[in-house]
């Protein structure tokens, strides 16, 4: 963690994130004209930032996007002050449903196409074991907050329903495309916010490095009333990387329903 503390003592590395916080996924040159810093003073912070997994990097086309990474944060927030706090999640309640027929976003090419956020984690465990949390429901439930449980494996062309402890709904994924041990591309609606039709994608993605396993999520077409899911994947990733680390996913407080 000191690497985190290190970026985050410094003013204009603070400021980098609050930049990308209200907009993210900006090019080198738009965070240069912001910041009025020359371009290599504006690489050598972010290089820091990136040391500390604060800002990742993804290239669509021949442009470099830099997303905030709120991953360490959310472990930061883990050890120290959730356990003070214990507030409930008010932005994030999410009732979501996969209605796929007719939408764009199902010929959406998320292998090129630019995302609206990047969440990413490193997790000491196998490509296999990793693949197994992600898509095995006896395995979700144990990191997953809310007591959501998934109804079944998500496997290309599943509908995956999160089923509540009440019986209710809470996140309906459908598989859209999958690489077992590799890739795993889901769509979603939200249902949460009346009048939220619009579908959104989301995706795992799994890269070896050494021996640990890099988990990039990505989400694409998030609208306005879905400020609140980049919260709940920074939950979800923290708890994921304690379980398959420790065998003891994190145990958030309940969920408030929004509005």
């Amino acid at each position: 963690m000191d690497a985190i503390f290190k970026a985050l003592s410094d003013d204009t590395r603070r400021k980098l994130l609050d930049m990308l916080r209200e907009h993210d996924g900006q090019t080198l040159t738009e965070l240069e004209a912001e910041l009025g810093m020359t371009r290599f003073g504006v690489m050598k912070h972010l290089k820091v930032l990136e040391e500390a997994s604060l800002v990742v990097t993804r290239k669509s086309g021949r442009f470099k996007y830099h997303y905030l990474n709120a991953v360490p944060l959310q472990t930061v927030i883990d050890r120290w002050i959730e356990p003070l706090v214990q507030k409930p999640m008010s932005r994030m309640a999410l009732d979501l449903k996969a209605q796929l027929e007719g939408s764009e976003t199902m010929t959406l090419n998320t292998k090129e196409a630019k995302p609206d956020f990047v969440l990413q984690t490193f997790i000491k465990t196998t490509r296999e074991e990793l693949w197994d949390a992600l898509t095995k429901p006896e395995l979700v439930k144990q990191y997953h907050f809310a007591g959501a449980v998934p109804d079944k494996t998500k496997k290309q062309g599943e509908r995956v329903e999160y089923i509540l402890p009440d019986g209710s709904t809470m996140l309906a994924l459908t598989v859209v495309d999958e690489e077992p041990g590799k890739r795993l591309d889901m769509t979603f609606d939200p249902k949460w916010e009346e009048g939220e039709d619009e579908l959104s994608r989301c995706v795992y993605e799994i890269d070896e490095v050494g021996d640990v396993c890099r988990l990039t999520i990505l989400h694409f077409n998030v609208t306005p009333k879905l400020e609140g899911v980049r919260e709940g994947w920074s939950r979800i990733a923290a708890s994921l990387k304690s379980f398959v680390e420790t065998g003891q996913g994190i145990s958030y407080p309940p969920m408030a329903k929004a509005g």
